[in-house]
């Protein structure tokens, strides 16, 4: 393991014990370099990582400040709706709607082998807003041969609920991939992304009982208020 990596794992573990506490200044760079006894380069790049990973903010004149690193858990497996996972977690939360349309399904859906390109879909766009902040974008593209519209109102509290237990639509399962990519214009546009250069993405494809596609969403969220989990168990050979 390099040393960069070995400082930013110490510092880390500092900050999730306490030891450097919310809204607190790290050591500038010089003496953090003495106690670590290595060069500036080297404890920038650890700071760069801590950055990255939601557990320092810099701020120019100030130095590193400490974040509050208590992360909302969403599961990486499992098909969970946004107000089952807010209830279950005592999330207070509030949700914007910013887009409710028909559109043509997008050229990506169409080169998957999801939709036909003639096909209408619904494209509905949602703001994720805790804390006063917008901190997850929803995007999902709803295949129309399933669902004809999508009302607001319903949509401000639960996608899920209304599919299920109003259009009586059985969800099965979904093709989940979780990704770490750059923040686009969109972003900054709609989310709080504050400096983070990064959001982690949650693409999924959606299937019903019958095995139809119904659905793809692409969920993005802010580094600093979210940690995915599984749980894992060993299987002998």
């Amino acid at each position: 393991m390099k040393k960069f990596h070995e400082i930013y794992l110490d510092i880390k573990s500092k900050i999730e014990k306490g030891v450097y506490g919310k809204d607190s200044l790290l050591p500038g760079e010089n003496k953090l370099a003495e106690e670590y006894s290595v060069s500036r380069e080297t404890i920038r790049k650890s700071l760069r990582l801590l950055l990255e990973n939601g557990y320092i903010q810099k701020k120019q004149g100030k130095g590193s400040i400490v974040l509050d690193i208590h992360k909302y858990s969403l599961p990486v497996t499992g098909l969970v709706s946004f107000k089952e996972l807010k209830e279950s977690q005592n999330i207070e939360t509030t949700t914007e709607i910013v887009k409710n349309e028909i559109v043509k399904a997008p050229k990506f859906l169409v080169d998957l082998g999801l939709v036909d390109a003639e096909e209408k879909m619904i494209y509905l766009v949602r703001k994720r807003i805790i804390d006063k902040e917008s901190v997850i974008l929803d995007k999902d593209y709803i295949n129309c041969n399933i669902v004809k519209k999508l009302p607001n109102k319903k949509m401000k509290l639960s996608m899920y609920d209304y599919l299920e237990n109003e259009l009586n639509i059985n969800i099965a399962y979904a093709k989940k991939n979780v990704y770490i990519e750059k923040v686009t214009q969109e972003d900054i546009n709609l989310l709080d992304v504050k400096d983070y250069r990064y959001v982690v993405v949650v693409k999924s494809e959606i299937y019903t009982e019958d095995a139809e596609f119904l659905h793809y969403t692409e969920s993005r969220h802010r580094l600093d208020k979210f940690q995915f989990t599984e749980f894992a168990r060993r299987q002998k050979s």
